[in-house]
C-alpha cells in the first residue's frame, strides 16, 4: 500500500519518502518543505491545525527548492560570477527579500554559524550579500540553501538580472500600494456614513461593519503581504524585526475590529478604515524608500551602462555587428568617430583624440595612436581606430571600477559596526514600549484606548532610519566620487581619513610628475661612441620589461634621443628586477646590471671616485643617478631629471594647515630628497630607503601612536599602501598599487587627496546628522505615541518620513561635487593662502 504524507496527504512517489521523528513518533513525508512545515507547526503549539482541516481535503505542498541550485557548484557556471576558481572563492548574492536592518543581523549571523564561510557581508542599501567561502568545505548551493531555509531567497548577483529583479519588486510594491488606496477610498464612504449617523441605528451601524470587514480582510491578505513575510522570516530565524511590530500593530487593530463586529451587542467602534489607511500610508513610505535608495546608490549602474554592448568585429576583413560577451582576448574591432569603446584594448591602426572623463574627471582630450592602450567606455572622439582586445566586461577598467564602487557601498564603517550591535535589540525594547502602554491604558482608560495607543506605539519606532544612517551617506558618497575621479575601495576610510595626522609621499610618481628626462650619460672613459649607443640601446631593451616609471622613464627617453622604435629594441633573456635596487637582463650574451650604486656594492661592482664624486654634484640638483654596468664593469651613469606636479606644493600647504604632519619617504639619496622637500615648501625627509624600509617606517610611526596615510604610486610602494591606515595610489601607478590602496586617483589630481578628506568630513557630519535625526525621532514620537496622544494613522504617517530624511540627507551629498560647492572650497583655500603669504617674513 503506498504511503501518504503526514502532512499534505498526499501520495508519496517512491524513492522520495522522507521520515522525520514529530512529538517522539517517526512520521512520513512527501518532501522536505512538507516535514519542515510539520515540524514548525507543532513547535508552535498549533497541532491542532491538522484537527481542523476538512476530511478528505488536500493541502498543497510548499514550493519545491529550485532544482537547478546544484549547477551553481560548477566552475563553468562559477566563473561567470567569481575572480578566482581557487579554494577559497568570493561572490556577490543578490536577495530581493532583504528590507530591513535585522535582515542584515540574521542573515550575517546565520552565516557566520557555518562552516566554511570565512566572510557573510550584507549590504542593506542595495540589497547585496558579499560572501567569502572555502569551496572544499561547503558548496555554494548549501549556502544558498542555508539562506532559503531562513526565509531569503539568494542567486549570484548580475547587474542586468538585479536591475530586473528590482523593477519587479517596485511593480509588486507598487500594485500593493494601488490596492491599497483602492480600497481605502471604498472603505472611506462607509466610515463618512458611520460618523455622520449610521452609528446611531443598529442595522445599519452592523451593515457598514460587515462590508468594511470583507474589504480590510481581503486588503490585509494581500497589501498586508510584504510585512507578514518579513515577520515571518524574523520569527524563523528566532530574532524580531520591524515587521513583527508593524504586523501585530495591523493584526491587534484587526482583530479586536472583527471582534466587535461579531459582537454588535457590545458598544465599540471598529477600525478597519484606520487599519486600511495606515497600510496605504506604510507602503507609500516603503515605496518612495526603495525608489530613492535606487537613485542614491545607482553610480556603479550609470558607470556600467557607460560601456557598450555590442562591438564591430572585424573577421576574415569583413565587419560584424557582435556581442561584446562573444569576443575574446586576440581578436580585432573597428571603433569609429563618435563611439565608445567596448572593450580594453591596444590600438594597432589608426589615431585620434579620446575623451577619458568617464574614467579620470578630466575633460582633457588624450591621443592616442598605434601601440597606445584604450579603455572601454572611453569615447572615441574624431579617429577611426583599429583595437585588438585584451579584455572585457567586468575584467576591464571600468568593469574593475564597478566592482570596487560595489565592494565600498557594502562595506562597514565602524560607527556603521556599533549600529548593527544595537539593532537585535531595537524591536524587543519597542514590543514592550508597547506592551507596557496597553497594559497601562487598559487599566487607566478602556480596552480600545489601549490598543491604539500599543498599535500607535508598534508602527511608529522605526529602526530602518537608524540602520540606514551610515550604509546611505557611503553608498552616497563612493559612488559619486568614483564619478568624478576618486575611487574609494573601502567605505571605512570616509569615516576615518578626517582623523589622519600623517602623510607618507612616495617621490617619484607621486609628487613629481614621474616623467623623468634623461639630462645627461656620464660614461667611463674607456667607452667609446659606438659603445655608448650599444649602451643605450641594451638599457632601453632591458628597462622596457619594468613596471617602474623610472624604467619607462628612460626607455622613452633613449627612444627618442637615439630616434628608436621599441619594436627595434633587443631580445632580453633572463630579465629580473631588485625592487628599490635595480634591474639585471642579458642581451646578446652580455649580463647587464642597471640600478643604485648601493645595489652595485652590495654586488661587488667597484665604482670609480671620479662618478661617485659626479653623481654628488649632480644631487644638488635634484637628479636622480642610475648606474650602469655590463658584466660586472661600470660602463657609466645615467642622470634623470624630473618636474614637480603642478598641485604638490599647494596639496603640502593645504595639508600643513589642516595640522597634519607631512614626510617625504623616498629610495633617493639624501640630498635629492631634501632638494625636491625644500621645492615643496619644507617637509620631513626619509631617503634611500628600500621597499621593506618602506613599509617597516610606516610601522614605525603607527607604532609611536600615529595614523599615517600613505601616498604613492608604484610596485615598490604596495607593502607600505597595505600597511598604512590608508593607503592611497595614483590612477597612472602600477596595478598593484591601486590594488593595494584603499583610495585610487583615477584623475591623477594630487589636489584630490585634500579633497578626499573634505569629502569624509562631509560623510561622516552627514552620518552622524543622520544617526541623531533618527534617534531625536524615536525620542520624540515613542513617548507621544504611547501618551495616546498619536493615533496609529499619525504614526503610520511619520515612521516612513524618518528614513526618507535619512535617505535625502545622504542624496545631498552629490551636492559635494557640484561647480557651486567647488568653487566655494577653492575660495577657502585661497583666503588660506592669503592669509599664511601675509604672515610670512619679509626676505
Amino acid at each position: 500500500m503506498q504511503q501518504t504524507c503526514f502532512h499534505c496527504g498526499q501520495a508519496i512517489p517512491e524513492g522520495d519518502l522522507i521520515l522525520k521523528p514529530i512529538e517522539g513518533e517517526e512520521r512520513s513525508f512527501c518532501c522536505h518543505g512538507c516535514a519542515s512545515v510539520c515540524e514548525v507547526i507543532y513547535e508552535s503549539g498549533m497541532q491542532s491545525f491538522y484537527q481542523r482541516t476538512p476530511e478528505g481535503e488536500l493541502l498543497s505542498p510548499p514550493p519545491a527548492p529550485n532544482k537547478d541550485i546544484e549547477f551553481y557548484d560548477y566552475d563553468e557556471v562559477q566563473e561567470q560570477y567569481v575572480n578566482e576558481l581557487g579554494d577559497r572563492r568570493e561572490i556577490t548574492l543578490m536577495s530581493e527579500t532583504i528590507h530591513c536592518a535585522a535582515c542584515v543581523w540574521l542573515i550575517e549571523h546565520t552565516l557566520a554559524k557555518t562552516d566554511g564561510i570565512l566572510m557573510a557581508r550584507v549590504n542593506f542599501t542595495n540589497k547585496q550579500i558579499k560572501l567569502r567561502w572555502d569551496n572544499s568545505k561547503v558548496k555554494l548551493s548549501d549556502i544558498i540553501k542555508t539562506l532559503n531555509s531562513i526565509g531569503y531567497d539568494a542567486t549570484p548577483y548580475d547587474a542586468s538580472v538585479s536591475e530586473a529583479a528590482t523593477k519587479k519588486a517596485n511593480r509588486d510594491l507598487l500594485y500593493r500600494l494601488g490596492f491599497a488606496g483602492f480600497a481605502m477610498m471604498n472603505a472611506m464612504w462607509f466610515s463618512v456614513a458611520l460618523y455622520t449617523g449610521a452609528n446611531e441605528d443598529p442595522e445599519y451601524r452592523n451593515y457598514f461593519h460587515w462590508i468594511q470587514l470583507v474589504i480590510a480582510t481581503i486588503t490585509l491578505a494581500y497589501s498586508g503581504k510584504p510585512f507578514f513575510q518579513g515577520a515571518m522570516t524574523s520569527l524563523k530565524g528566532r530574532t524580531v524585526g520591524m515587521d513583527v511590530s508593524i504586523s501585530l500593530g495591523m493584526l491587534t487593530t484587526y482583530l479586536y475590529s472583527v471582534w466587535v463586529t461579531l459582537h454588535p451587542e457590545n458598544v465599540g467602534d471598529v477600525y478597519f478604515d484606520t487599519l486600511i489607511d495606515f497600510m496605504f500610508l506604510l507602503l507609500i513610505g516603503r515605496y518612495l524608500e526603495a525608489i530613492s535608495k535606487n537613485k542614491a546608490v545607482d553610480a556603479s549602474r550609470r558607470l556600467m551602462e557607460l560601456q557598450p554592448k555590442v562591438a564591430r568585429s572585424l573577421q576574415d576583413g569583413e565587419e560584424k555587428i557582435v556581442p561584446v560577451r562573444a569576443l575574446i582576448k586576440g581578436m580585432q574591432i573597428l571603433v569609429k568617430p563618435g563611439e565608445q569603446f567596448p572593450v580594453d584594448g591596444q590600438v594597432i591602426k589608426g589615431e585620434g583624440l579620446v575623451n577619458e572623463s568617464m574614467l579620470s574627471g578630466e575633460s582633457r582630450e588624450v591621443r592616442k595612436q598605434t601601440g597606445s592602450k584604450v579603455a572601454a567606455g572611453t569615447l572615441n572622439v574624431d579617429g577611426s581606430m583599429m583595437v585588438e582586445v585584451e579584455s572585457i566586461l567586468q575584467n576591464t577598467q571600468l568593469g574593475r571600477i564597478v566592482h570596487m564602487v560595489e565592494e565600498a557601498q557594502g562595506s562597514k564603517a565602524p560607527i556603521q559596526c556599533t549600529a548593527d550591535k544595537i539593532m537585535p535589540w531595537f524591536v524587543t525594547v519597542t514590543l514592550s514600549l508597547a506592551a507596557f502602554s496597553f497594559v497601562f491604558w487598559l487599566f487607566n482608560a478602556d480596552i480600545e484606548f489601549a490598543i491604539m495607543t500599543a498599535t500607535a506605539v508598534l508602527i511608529i519606532t522605526c529602526p530602518c532610519a537608524f540602520g540606514l544612517a551610515t550604509p546611505m551617506a557611503i553608498a552616497v558618497a563612493s559612488g559619486v566620487s568614483a564619478r568624478h575621479g576618486i575611487l574609494v575601495k573601502n567605505g571605512t576610510v570616509l569615516e576615518t581619513l578626517r582623523d589622519m595626522d600623517h602623510f607618507v609621499f612616495d617621490k617619484t610618481g607621486t609628487l613629481t610628475k614621474g616623467k623623468m628626462q634623461l639630462a645627461r650619460f656620464e660614461a667611463e672613459n674607456h667607452l667609446s661612441p659606438a659603445g655608448k649607443k650599444a649602451t643605450f640601446k641594451a638599457v632601453a631593451s632591458i628597462e622596457n620589461r619594468s613596471e617602474h616609471s623610472l624604467a619607462q622613464a628612460l626607455v622613452d627617453s633613449i627612444c627618442q634621443q637615439e630616434d628608436l622604435r621599441v619594436s627595434q629594441l633587443q631580445e632580453v633573456e633572463h630579465f629580473k628586477a631588485f625592487p628599490g635596487k635595480g634591474v639585471t637582463g642579458t642581451v646578446e650574451g652580455e649580463k647587464w646590471h642597471i640600478g643604485t650604486a648601493r645595489w652595485f656594492e652590495e654586488e661587488d661592482i667597484e665604482l670609480s671616485f671620479d662618478l661617485r664624486e659626479h653623481t654628488l654634484q649632480r644631487a644638488q640638483k635634484a637628479q636622480t643617478a642610475v648606474w650602469v654596468a655590463k658584466n660586472a664593469k661600470v660602463q657609466g651613469v645615467l642622470y634623470l631629471e624630473d618636474e614637480l606636479r603642478e598641485d604638490a606644493v599647494e596639496l603640502i600647504a593645504r595639508l600643513k594647515a589642516q595640522g597634519k604632519q607631512v614626510t617625504l619617504l623616498s629610495g633617493d639619496l639624501q640630498v635629492v630628497a631634501q632638494q625636491v622637500a625644500e621645492k615643496l615648501g619644507g617637509m620631513n625627509v626619509i631617503a634611500e630607503v628600500l621597499p621593506e624600509d618602506k613599509n617597516t617606517t610606516i610601522q614605525g610611526l603607527q607604532s609611536n601612536g600615529e595614523k599615517v596615510v600613505m601616498i604613492g604610486d608604484g610596485i615598490n610602494d604596495a607593502p607600505a599602501l597595505v600597511r598604512a591606515d590608508v593607503g592611497i595610489a595614483l590612477g597612472s601607478g602600477t596595478d598593484v598599487s591601486m590594488e593595494s590602496a584603499d583610495i585610487v586617483l583615477m584623475n591623477n589630481q594630487l589636489l584630490s587627496v585634500d579633497t578626499a578628506i573634505a569629502l569624509s568630513n562631509r560623510t561622516l557630519r552627514t552620518v552622524k546628522q543622520n544617526i541623531a535625526s533618527s534617534i531625536a525621532y524615536n525620542i520624540i514620537m515613542v513617548p507621544l505615541a504611547m501618551s495616546g496622544a498619536l493615533t496609529p494613522l499619525i504614526a503610520a504617517i511619520t515612521m516612513p518620513l524618518s528614513s526618507l530624511v535619512v535617505i535625502g540627507n545622504a542624496a545631498r551629498i552629490r551636492s559635494f561635487f557640484s561647480k557651486k560647492a567647488m568653487r566655494k572650497r577653492q575660495a577657502v583655500h585661497q583666503v588660506s593662502e592669503s592669509a599664511r603669504s601675509s604672515k610670512a617674513p619679509l626676505v
